[in-house]
């Protein structure tokens, strides 16, 4: 679970704001959502291997510019 401390002077909403973004960039809440419902092996493998196959195009498409 993340925490964060209130610093002296700081307002509730910039508190909030920090809390956001370090749940945000740590991955937590997009973890609770991938888990939210059971994903069976062949389903995992399937999502996996098809980021695997984007993160390579994109990285292809990078490497043409340059």
């Amino acid at each position: 679970m993340s925490t964060n401390e209130r610093k002296k002077g700081e307002s509730i909403d910039a508190l909030l704001r920090r809390f956001k973004r370090k749940v945000k960039n740590d991955g937590k809440l997009q973890e609770l959502r991938r888990r939210e419902y059971f994903e069976k092996p062949s389903e995992e493998k399937k999502r996996k291997a098809k980021a695997a196959a984007q993160r390579t195009k994109t990285q292809q498409q990078a490497d043409e510019l340059t």
